[in-house]
């Protein structure tokens, strides 16, 4: 009986940590494919309240009462959208003059 239990435990636990596994996103993303993907994102965060709001609770709620949390939510900023010209291009701060 203890032998059967321990069996269950285990085909379930492996069930569990595969399905987790599933949910990760591919390590193997192009750079177009994860161009495409933080666009959607950006898209989302900004044509639904809820999904934004959601996600500035999440990464910017931590940081409430400190100097970072507006610098936080204005990070959430829809009125600058890059050009699909500009996302090869490095940011000021990492190009060498």
């Amino acid at each position: 009986m203890t032998r059967t239990c321990a069996s269950i435990a285990f085909v379930a636990a492996l069930i569990a940590s595969a399905a987790a596994y599933a949910q990760t996103p591919a390590m193997n993303e192009t750079p177009e494919q994860n161009v495409r993907s933080s666009r959607q994102y950006d898209q989302l965060a900004c044509t639904n309240k809820a999904f934004r709001q959601h996600r500035i609770d999440k990464e910017c709620g931590p940081l409430q009462g400190s100097q970072f949390y507006d610098s936080c939510v204005a990070s959430f900023g829809c009125d600058r959208q890059p050009s699909a010209a500009d996302w090869r291009k490095a940011p000021p701060s990492q190009t060498i003059r």
